[in-house]
């Protein structure tokens, strides 16, 4: 590439940077001196070269410092850059030598790796065998990635696919395994790695014109929770390319639509609900909880509430009772988890509720207000950020069931013995406690043994 001549500095053995043109048919400008007047295109479907700025290396070996030597202005991340004026670029910063409504060029400023071996070691990680999309097969362009099977595929392969998929078929399957596919979105470092296959093989990389038609398909813009099930009753007419944020925000109410006086907009992260698989927008400057604070995962019960916004046929989200505050919740049954399982155990713990005149819920509240009053050791409570933890705290229905497990064994273990029923009286607690792994395969020493104790002989693993 040429780039004019050195300004009184020795060249490099390797280059050290390079401007990456948008446009494809335009040629990297690679940088070897250290002090560099750029010779290169400016405007799109024009490949003469002319002098447009001297570009030279900073004392971090990371960063540059840029100097228009233009009569134009030139635009640095947005930033004009008055002739002779100068600006610092750092990796990844973006160059338009004129303006952009004139049809001028962008650049991209890259600053290659200062280790020879580790670039050795990285082309040879690259095989491109590795980077083709198993649709095309071609190298991946633009690249997305599907789960839970983590294949990669072109944006635009992929979303032809899905599109078919959706329209003839309940569940979408990934196209290589043909796992149900449960999410895709783009890959950003494998849009790096796609990237240095085709510079370094450019036999590898096609035409204008059939990027132009992928790209055309192409609908994945931002992460896309595909919800699998039965299929809708009309089908959806095919989308074109500048409808292509519907396909996200099909599933939230606030896309297209003002709820509480809030909308979505373009930029709106999105998050599924654990329970339901709807979709809600991600909003961090609200008090209201869209996680659950004992597993982190997200809810959308308490959210779409305080939206005001109602159960319909073109929405998924939940009642507010999968999420709501510890306080509000009421308990009928003894949790399955209670006890490790135990069976026997748990029918203890309810004769020695009922015995006492009371009711499961009574008991419950009544351990829910101690907690709250931090008067229960929170060592072995089974749920996220045990410490923060109160009876305003919202938490999903799996969570409250930990918790109430995990009050119960208090409430036995706290229990003086003569409100025991007589045959769990008689019984011998178990070395191993809570820990007992034979209380879950042996019945009759489950039954024998008590197991609602801490353990006394072996580690807890035991």
């Amino acid at each position: 590439m040429e780039q004019g001549e050195g300004s009184g500095s020795k060249p490099s053995d390797e280059i050290w940077s390079k401007l990456v043109p948008s446009d494809s048919r335009y040629s990297d400008v690679e940088l070897w001196s250290d002090e560099v007047d750029i010779h290169s295109e400016v405007k799109v479907s024009s490949f003469e070269k002319v002098g447009w700025c001297k570009i030279t290396r900073n004392s971090d070996l990371s960063s540059a410092t840029l100097q228009n030597k233009s009569s134009n202005v030139i635009f640095v991340d947005g930033t004009d850059v008055q002739t002779k004026d100068t600006i610092m670029i750092n990796c990844g910063s973006e160059i338009i030598p004129g303006p952009a409504s004139e049809g001028y060029l962008s650049y991209r400023f890259k600053v290659m790796p200062m280790n020879e071996s580790a670039k050795k070691v990285l082309k040879i990680s690259l095989d491109s065998d590795h980077g083709k999309c198993s649709i095309c097969l071609n190298i991946w362009h633009d690249v997305v990635t599907v789960a839970p099977c983590l294949h990669n595929f072109c944006n635009g392969c992929f979303s032809e696919w899905l599109r078919r998929s959706q329209e003839k078929h309940a569940s979408v399957l990934c196209p290589h395994c043909r796992a149900i596919v449960q999410f895709v979105g783009r890959n950003h470092f494998l849009h790096s790695i796609e990237e240095e296959i085709l510079q370094s093989d450019s036999s590898l990389r096609r035409s204008d014109e059939e990027l132009a038609v992928l790209n055309s398909y192409a609908l994945i813009k931002s992460p896309l929770v595909i919800n699998n099930g039965k299929k809708t009753r009309r089908k959806r007419s095919r989308l074109q390319p500048e409808e292509d944020s519907n396909v996200v925000d099909l599933a939230c109410a606030q896309c297209g639509t003002e709820h509480a006086g809030f909308q979505c907009n373009q930029n709106t992260v999105h998050l599924q609900c654990h329970a339901c698989g709807g979709m809600m927008p991600s909003r961090t400057n609200i008090r209201v909880p869209q996680h659950c604070l004992g597993c982190d995962r997200a809810f959308c019960g308490a959210y779409w509430h305080s939206q005001q916004v109602t159960r319909s046929d073109s929405y998924h989200m939940c009642a507010l009772e999968t999420f709501k505050p510890i306080a509000e919740r009421t308990v009928t049954r003894i949790p399955f988890l209670a006890h490790e399982r135990n069976r026997h155990e748990q029918d203890i713990t309810e004769r020695c509720i009922r015995q006492m005149g009371k009711t499961l819920q009574n008991v419950v509240s009544e351990w829910i207000t101690k907690l709250n009053n931090r008067e229960i050791d929170r060592t072995r409570m089974p749920l996220n950020h045990t410490e923060m933890i109160t009876e305003e705290t919202h938490i999903c229905n799996d969570c409250f069931d930990k918790l109430v497990s995990f009050l119960l064994y208090w409430f036995r273990v706290s229990l003086p013995k003569y409100l025991l029923p007589g045959d769990a009286l008689q019984r011998e607690d178990c070395w191993y406690g809570y820990t007992c792994r034979t209380q879950h395969h042996n019945e009759d020493h489950a039954r024998k043994r008590n197991h609602v104790c801490r353990p006394t002989r072996g580690s807890i693993g035991n």
